[in-house]
């Protein structure tokens, strides 16, 4: 057993949260720490995207909120999910907010830190595994490569106000640097646009991931002008990231063992 493993610890401090990473999909790549604070919670405030494995690690008489966001349909704002989070903390409770993912990765985990921290509650975090990495090792390539990619940049073209704040010129001057758009499955011909417009070369290789590291998952490679195409063409769905740069082309020369999808003849 792992010495940082508490066995004996079957309660978690009361009227605190724990921000915890649930990781991209896979059970299995949730951290020893963050399956032990689901086993303990008395309350689990999950997401959309976490696996039902996960949940059912909850001890029988903990309180299970779901508040996952699905495309175009929010029914738990926010606002609400901060003031549940606050709600079950100063009733006296052991509060995990377990997220898709890693907490500080677009999944609004800063917010509802600052919220609770504004209103004195205890918050910690536990990081996960994030869609980027994962999604790129299973798809076979990795985000940075020596002589190939020296860097990588996470990023998203959705915005909750509906306007571009993207620095497309920024993208695309580094040349070196690989690109991921999380949350660009329904903005996929303004990112080929604007990126194209501002000089990325259409012969650009993309890969378009649904269901990272998921026993579904499908990649999709093709360049970067064809990526709406590629989407629609084989019906992709969300959770579907998209990854842009040299790195990519690696993948045909790795073993894969994700369902893979040739998409440069579709």
């Amino acid at each position: 057993m792992l010495t940082l493993i508490k066995a004996n610890q079957t309660k978690l401090p009361a009227g605190e949260v724990w921000l915890v990473g649930a990781g991209p999909g896979d059970p299995e790549l949730i951290s020893v720490k963050g399956l032990r604070l689901i086993r303990q919670a008395d309350v689990l405030i999950y997401d959309r995207l976490v696996s039902s494995e996960l949940l059912s690690e909850a001890h029988a008489g903990a309180l299970m909120i779901d508040v996952g966001k699905r495309p175009g349909h929010h029914p738990v704002p926010q606002s609400q999910i901060e003031a549940l989070l606050l709600l079950h903390a100063r009733a006296g409770r052991s509060v995990v907010r377990l997220k898709g993912g890693d907490p500080f990765v677009f999944g609004r985990g800063g917010e509802e830190m600052m919220s609770l921290k504004a209103a004195g509650v205890t918050v910690h975090v536990v990081p996960g595994i994030t869609a980027a990495s994962a999604c790129a090792a299973t798809a076979g390539f990795p985000l940075t490569q020596r002589n190939i990619a020296s860097g990588v940049c996470l990023t998203t073209a959705h915005y909750a106000d509906e306007q571009d704040h993207t620095h497309w010129q920024s993208l695309v001057a580094d040349k070196s640097r690989t690109l991921v758009f999380y949350m660009g499955l329904s903005s996929l011909g303004k990112i080929r646009s604007a990126l194209m417009q501002h000089g990325m070369p259409a012969s650009t290789p993309a890969a378009l991931i649904e269901n990272g590291s998921c026993d579904d998952q499908r990649s999709c490679y093709c360049t970067v002008a064809d990526i709406e195409r590629v989407a629609r063409n084989h019906k992709l769905k969300s959770p579907c990231l998209l990854v842009i740069g040299d790195v990519v082309a690696l993948a045909a020369q790795n073993n894969n063992t994700a369902q893979t999808v040739d998409a440069l003849s579709a």
